[in-house]
């Protein structure tokens, strides 16, 4: 199997150096010439089934303050979501599957471990983070989050896969490795990630190709990402972009970002949470 494609392919498909790699990382020769640019302009176009809100199932906004992960089930609520249940006096169970919240944070990372033992991706994420931030009571631990990360990723979590992007295109805790930030972004962005898309175009743009920066914009504008949009805008302000393209963004933003409206959000939004 091609990693990027994801066709099955004959061995004379792939030179030698490619035979070799582990399927995630391998790449046919069609996907070594097109530079996967058509594979990745092609997958990751609508947002991943992870990427809605385990109540309502309206898409999650993008701003990560507008919904709460529960440590429990591992299933991201959004703030609207949360409020109602609030108001329907669940104030101590998860609004998702009623778990009591734990105590402390001694307990909240001992039901996180618990996920993690059992295989858990998006618990291997969290944790990750945890560790990465130091946070919920435990000491900063890079390695140990990189190591959380990529095992994560190697199970498919597009949310590791942005996380290991972000630490080694920006040499954050780790060496300094774009190409291999790249390749976790792009592995994010093909699996529906709205800022692995993003940042895909924050790094066609520091190589100066805006035509990729654009098209890989035009693509998470579309899913409801406020950044992107304005990034067009300023592409079409600096003769990068077309005038077409830009109002395109901007329609399919605005439609993404009405799906995602509920007035329990807007009443969560409106007292702060």
């Amino acid at each position: 199997f091609c990693g990027a494609c994801e066709r099955l392919l004959p061995d004379d498909a792939f030179d030698e150096e490619q035979r070799r790699r582990r399927q995630s990382i391998r790449r046919c020769q069609d996907c070594i010439a097109a530079g996967n640019e058509l594979v990745l302009m092609k997958r990751g176009t609508a947002r991943d089934e992870e990427d809605f809100c385990s109540v309502c199932q309206l898409p999650l906004p993008i701003a990560m303050e507008e919904s709460m992960l529960q440590p429990c089930c591992m299933k991201r609520v959004c703030n609207g979501c949360i409020l109602a249940a609030h108001r329907r006096g669940i104030l101590d169970k998860c609004a998702f599957c009623r778990t009591p919240h734990p105590r402390d944070d001694a307990s909240a990372v001992a039901m996180i471990q618990r996920r993690v033992d059992k295989g858990d991706a998006g618990a291997m994420h969290f944790l990750g983070e945890t560790y990465f931030l130091g946070g919920l009571g435990l000491a900063k631990d890079v390695p140990r989050a990189i190591d959380l990360f990529t095992r994560a990723a190697e199970l498919g979590s597009p949310d590791a896969h942005l996380s290991l992007g972000n630490a080694y295109y920006t040499a954050d805790g780790v060496e300094e490795d774009k190409p291999r930030g790249i390749h976790h972004w792009q592995q994010a962005a093909m699996k529906g990630h709205v800022l692995g898309r993003h940042d895909l175009g924050i790094a066609e743009q520091d190589k100066a190709n805006y035509e990729l920066a654009v098209q890989h914009w035009m693509i998470s504008a579309k899913m409801g990402c406020e950044m992107s949009l304005t990034g067009i805008k300023e592409m079409f302000i600096d003769g990068h972009a077309t005038k077409a393209q830009y109002f395109d963004a901007l329609k399919g933003y605005q439609d993404a970002a009405g799906e995602a409206k509920s007035p329990q959000r807007k009443e969560a939004k409106r007292l702060g949470m």
